[in-house]
């Protein structure tokens, strides 16, 4: 396997399945797609493939067919060293000499935000696909990745009839880091500062350099971090949620799609809700939803009980935070009244970020085989009706064990999540009761593990409890 670049940070899985890819050039024809959010570091990824094995890189910008051709065209002449400039007419003829120069050269070929080139060359995925078939005729050395940050696009390269689909050989999504490793990589190692700063930058790597590699030093810093980073209006991280929506090319009316995300960040996740905070019907935001969905900016989650009950959530914390902190305050922070926003909007900051963030977190603690002593199955949320007491329990980490055909559901786990509260029996004996209206429901709960998760401790007689487990931040980050 190629060896990783030092400078590159953890990625170990990513770098493994494009070392894999890069092993093939030369030997068979191949190609491979590489798709993510901004600011993963695919970029840097891919740019560190190529010059390792000596291949050819070209990053597409926004540009007409002409301009775009004219610059690949370039590229390619200065990479193959050719002793008469390349000049293409169509990608019909770029396709056709980037093809025969790989072959010939035994090559790595990656072609960078493929998406811009196909926003004026639609036909362009159906000319790579004949050029792929002819290579695999006729077993040319060909070797070409594709990558690209608009989902929406990149999603539908490999899917139903389109063109490329079954050509492909490597399909990498780079994600962003996880909790534990976004606080290694923010060189954090208080579990509650890294909570607090997971919520505002996500596990995006690009956001440490937006801030200049600034760091909060400590709890007693953050306020003070979130003040001089994200909401200073001269840094890149300020506007930065704005451009996440406004660069995904199935995006016309962004103030509606502004308006739809902010409807989830504040908590109304279902699509009832959505339709209501923004003053349409269910009916007219369908369209909306689907483009957040496949732009990888919205998830859809059922509830773990009843799957045809679902709730949104949004993907990036940053996008949350913008919607929750910055936006109702945009013009006073523009006019550098950080200090006055976050003051006014911490509690909201507690509460429709933190909170729900660190059930998110909680979510993803408990899909590790290690926590529960076996693999999990499903894992999310869901709502449970009391109608003896004419209510409903919301547990907040539900944990099932695998499917098993003909045998009923057995849950492995249920929890609740409490971000700044000390949690107590009043807390085990919810979970209790949606354990035993589970148990009517016909639900297997012989050996379900009752878990608190909690950021602000536990009472003495809660950690006396023997049926119930515990679960703070240190064990979450160890």
């Amino acid at each position: 396997m190629i060896a990783k670049p030092e400078r590159v940070f953890a990625r170990d899985f990513e770098w493994r399945h494009l070392s894999r890819f890069a092993d093939g050039v030369g030997r068979r024809p191949q190609l491979g797609v590489v798709s993510g959010r901004r600011r993963q570091g695919k970029t840097f990824l891919i740019e560190a493939l190529a010059r390792e094995t000596g291949g050819f890189y070209f990053g597409a910008t926004e540009a007409t067919e002409t301009e775009s051709l004219s610059l690949f065209a370039d590229a390619l002449t200065e990479h193959a060293g050719a002793p008469a400039p390349f000049r293409f007419g169509s990608w019909d003829e770029a396709v056709r000499q980037l093809f025969a120069t790989s072959a010939e050269r035994h090559e790595l070929v990656v072609i960078d935000e493929f998406p811009y080139l196909t926003k004026v060359s639609p036909a362009l995925p159906s000319i790579i696909q004949r050029e792929i078939d002819r290579a695999i005729a006729t077993d040319a050395p060909v070797s070409l990745l594709l990558c690209g940050s608009a989902m929406s696009v990149m999603g539908g390269l490999l899917a139903g009839s389109a063109p490329l689909r079954g050509r492909a050989s490597m399909e990498l999504v780079v994600r962003p880091f996880d909790y534990r490793l976004a606080a290694g990589y923010w060189r954090i190692t208080e579990p509650r500062l890294a909570v607090q700063t997971h919520a505002v930058v996500g596990g995006t790597p690009a956001y440490r350099r937006f801030v200049g590699d600034d760091t909060p030093q400590g709890p007693d810093d953050f306020d003070d971090w979130v003040r001089r980073t994200v909401l200073d209006p001269g840094t890149p991280l300020f506007r930065e949620a704005r451009y996440l929506l406004e660069e995904e090319a199935e995006v016309r009316d962004s103030a509606l799609y502004h308006s739809v995300l902010a409807a989830v960040a504040t908590g109304n996740g279902t699509r009832g809700g959505i339709a209501g905070y923004i003053g349409r019907k269910a009916a007219d935001i369908g369209h909306h939803l689907n483009v957040l969905e496949d732009s990888g900016l919205l998830r859809r989650e059922p509830d773990i009980f009843r799957s045809s009950r679902s709730v949104y959530h949004v993907c990036e914390p940053l996008i949350t935070f913008h919607q929750v902190v910055m936006r109702p305050r945009w013009g006073l922070l523009e006019s550098g009244r950080a200090a006055a926003v976050w003051k006014d909007a911490r509690g909201r900051f507690r509460d429709q970020v933190l909170g729900p963030h660190f059930e998110e977190l909680c979510r993803r603690f408990a899909q590790a085989e290690d926590v529960f002593g076996e693999l999990p199955g499903d894992v999310g949320a869901g709502v449970i009706t009391d109608p003896a007491r004419r209510e409903q329990i919301e547990v907040d980490v539900v944990v099932f064990a695998p499917a098993m055909p003909g045998e009923p559901r057995r849950i492995v786990s249920l929890g609740e999540a409490k971000w700044g509260k000390v949690m107590g029996q009043g807390h085990s004996a919810r979970l209790r009761r949606a354990r035993d209206l589970l148990a009517a429901k016909g639900y297997d709960v012989r050996d379900t593990v009752l878990a608190c998760y909690s950021g602000a401790g536990f009472d003495d007689a809660l950690r006396a409890e023997k049926d119930v487990r515990g679960i703070g931040l240190d064990e979450l980050y160890g």
